[in-house]
């Protein structure tokens, strides 16, 4: 039955899962979650608990793109090939990207909008990133690097019906919407389970130890208030970075070209308690549930669903190895002679002695021999017809060839000759350059003094404006703070501490509330580069010091 490792590669931990698949039965044979000091020992660790050494992996692509185009449908098949091209041709010309330097892929799906036009979901990534995922997997075999966004779709049963948003809270956050079974849309968010398990880190010390706080901790939700605050030390490293997420899966939803009947939640932030109820009371137009792999029955003995959820993203990368979902979405180029070597099971290249199974003699050995194709053109033969026919075509070939190597030989004379008179051309043209030079620097050296002058009369410019854009800054910063405090939230002080940076002094009861209000702050764009401490517990009040700066 045919097999792949699939690794989800993350900053400080990797989810794996070796799965096999036979037609339509899929099992997931190994699985876990490996954190890591040094990356290329956990991969071989892996290998060797999961047996697998000469087994396929499918490994997360990292930093791509996406971009939509769109293609008219009356386009000849052969045609949108070059059509996508053209597009992206134009996309990067804008953007000034190295269109040499990415490596794309893409898929094509019907238009919502506009049915006179295909809607394109397309993928790029730098060739660099891909080359750095393979590399990471040295002395393996590398059959697949996959964007995630991608490969999540394939944990949901393919005959459901329903449109669906699947939030993957992983290092970054992927929103993937899949509408009419196809997958219409990807956003990255950079807010991810990164932030939280940095954030918890810095207390711990301990990566590992700060997943299983996230495992062990609880969102308060509307039927969980009498949870005790001392129960939840780390709901102020959490709920920031949440509310973030839902607040823009929200606005994805707003606009979506459908409704979206469903919301899934996983990642590595989907193992904290609650929190799909805590998306459901944010969503309440909409379901939200945590995504399970559909081919794993929760009736089974001795199946915690739970583990199995953990690793969604190692699974759904293996899966698409297998051939499950999307198909083309692989950023590995595998060469032509693997590929077949892989399909046949032959051996390219000559003879292979086959290993002796244990009890066998030598004379058991077999060889299998390099296949050979010989040609033997017999002109009396029964296909003396076809032979003579495919002489007359190579004789033709060849007289083609020997004109073309006369013609060429006159024409390399001719620019020869050409040759010879631009380089006498350019000759000239040097030295009037150089006479011309000799005069460019004089003007040149006026140039430099009226560009410094010029230079010192923007910067007392820059700097009167800077000072007449920050007169009202505060007072407007003031008003906005005062709609955007929570009711449970006391403001004891801000102050203007330079030009542009502000700090705020709060209060509250409650951690979740401070945690909220700086969430609002920074969602809101009310201060860039939002930063607050841990907060003082004194009685019953928690002090909170809340720092930013200006966005005028």
């Amino acid at each position: 039955m045919p097999s792949c490792l699939g690794l989800y590669i993350d900053k400080n931990l990797i989810k794996y899962a070796k799965v096999s698949k036979d037609h339509e039965f899929i099992k997931v044979d190994s699985y876990g979650i490996k954190f890591y000091d040094k990356i290329s020992e956990a991969i071989s660790q892996i290998v060797a608990e999961t047996f697998s050494y000469k087994t396929p992996i499918s490994v997360n692509l990292s930093n791509e793109m996406y971009n939509y185009f769109e293609i008219f449908s009356l386009l000849n098949k052969n045609d949108i090939p070059k059509a996508i091209e053209t597009e992206f041709e134009s996309l990067c010309e804008e953007k000034e990207y190295n269109m040499n330097a990415l490596e794309t892929r893409n898929v094509i799906v019907s238009n919502l909008e506009n049915r006179e036009k295909l809607r394109v979901v397309h993928v790029s990534a730098n060739k660099t990133e891909i080359n750095n995922k393979v590399q990471m997997l040295e002395g393996n075999k590398v059959g697949a690097v996959i964007p995630i966004s991608m490969s999540i779709p394939n944990l949901i049963d393919a005959k459901s019906k329903e449109n669906v948003l699947i939030v993957n809270i992983e290092d970054k956050t992927t929103v993937t919407s899949i509408i009419n079974n196809n997958v219409y849309e990807v956003k990255i968010l950079e807010d991810g389970s990164k932030q939280i398990l940095d954030s918890i880190n810095i207390k711990e010390n301990s990566y590992q130890k700060a997943y299983d706080i996230c495992k062990n901790t609880t969102i308060y939700t509307s039927g969980s208030q009498d949870l005790q605050i001392d129960e939840n030390d780390h709901l102020d490293d959490i709920m920031p970075t949440l509310y973030n997420i839902v607040s823009q899966v929200k606005k994805i939803l707003e606009n979506s070209p459908q409704e979206i009947e469903k919301v899934y939640i996983t990642g590595t932030a989907s193992v904290i308690s609650n929190i799909d109820l805590y998306f459901s009371e944010y969503l309440n137009s909409v379901k939200c549930e945590i995504l399970k792999p559909y081919f794993i029955s929760t009736g089974l003995k001795n199946v915690n669903i739970k583990d199995f959820i953990e690793v969604n993203s190692a699974i759904s990368l293996a899966l698409n190895y297998l051939g499950v979902g999307i198909a083309g979405m692989n950023f590995r180029r595998i060469p032509l002679s693997q590929k077949i070597s892989e399909l046949m099971n032959i051996q390219i290249g000559g003879a292979k002695k086959l290993k002796d199974k244990p009890g066998k003699k030598d004379s058991n050995k077999k060889i299998i021999k390099k296949p050979n194709l010989n040609f033997n053109f017999d002109l009396t033969g029964a296909l003396d017809t076809i032979e003579k026919s495919i002489l007359r075509v190579a004789g033709a070939l060849l007289g083609t060839i020997i004109i073309f190597i006369i013609l060429s030989g006159i024409l390399t004379n001719n620019m020869e000759k050409k040759e010879k008179e631009a380089d006498d051309l350019i000759s000239d043209t040097n030295a009037q350059i150089a006479k011309i030079s000799s005069d460019n620097d004089k003007v040149n050296s006026k140039t430099s003094s009226y560009q410094e002058l010029i230079d010192n009369l923007n910067k007392v410019n820059e700097a009167l404006a800077e000072k007449y854009s920050l007169k009202d800054a505060v007072p407007n910063l003031l008003n906005e703070i005062m709609y955007a405090t929570p009711k449970d939230v006391q403001i004891t002080s801000i102050q203007n501490t330079t030009s542009k940076h502000i700090k705020i002094e709060a209060q509250s009861e409650k951690y979740e509330q401070l945690g909220y209000f700086k969430g609002k702050i920074k969602n809101e764009g009310l201060l860039l580069n939002v930063i607050s401490d841990q907060g003082v517990k004194n009685g019953d009040i928690v002090k909170t010091t809340i720092e930013g700066d200006l966005p005028w």
